[in-house]
């Protein structure tokens, strides 16, 4: 999805996927993402936006919501991964 240099916490970067925005967010132990998928997007396009993030991007699904119109906002969620120094 987004390069390593464009993340950020609030931030929202490019989407190769036509018609669909996204935004980071972090909340207790899990890292949050919203992707925002217009209604012109089909369901076989946005299942495999949203399965290429689980593969790839080790993103679950948390929530969906489909609003009037056709726009669907999912909600990926993931573990926050704290490294302590081993030094």
């Amino acid at each position: 999805m987004e390069s390593s240099s464009s993340r950020s916490q609030h931030g929202t970067g490019p989407d190769p996927a036509a018609g669909s925005r996204s935004a980071w967010r972090r909340h207790g132990q899990y890292e949050y993402r919203v992707v925002t998928i217009d209604r012109g997007t089909s369901v076989p396009d946005a299942r495999r936006l949203l399965t290429e993030e689980a593969e790839y991007g080790r993103w679950e699904l948390a929530r969906t919501r489909l609003y009037i119109g056709g726009e669907r906002k999912v909600w990926l969620r993931r573990k926050i991964i704290k490294v302590s120094p081993t030094f």
